[in-house]
């Protein structure tokens, strides 16, 4: 069973996709900003993969995103935007900091779970 670390700030946002992704069968553990977030997958190094949203308090997701991936143990691991933002400049700021894909907000569950299940069986 894959495991996934959520971050967002939103509490909604968090009970939505973990509701969503435990019944797809995915092990969840939630971060509520990046600091958190950080703090959670290091505590946690059997994280597959990571789903963030952008605009959080304290650090945001793509500040998040390009630490993790200076960690040696977390260089290759997949992390994932799931945002409203759609500018082109903040995706290429998030593809600079080594996000694998942008997700726009209001997810479809129907969509979101096979580009996640395609990520963790590359």
């Amino acid at each position: 069973m894959s495991k996934i670390l959520i971050v967002d700030d939103s509490e909604t946002m968090r009970v939505q996709l973990r509701r969503d992704l435990e019944a797809a069968g995915f092990q969840v553990i939630e971060g509520s900003d990046g600091v958190h977030g950080l703090e959670t997958l290091k505590a946690n190094p059997d994280i597959n993969l990571v789903l963030s949203d952008v605009n959080m308090p304290r650090m945001d997701g793509l500040e998040m995103t390009k630490r993790i991936h200076e960690i040696a143990d977390f260089k290759k691991l997949p992390v994932l935007v799931l945002t409203t933002e759609v500018s082109a400049d903040l995706k290429t700021k998030g593809k600079e900091a080594g996000v694998l894909a942008w997700v726009t907000k209001p997810y479809v569950t129907g969509k979101l779970i096979p580009v996640l299940q395609k990520v963790l069986t590359k």
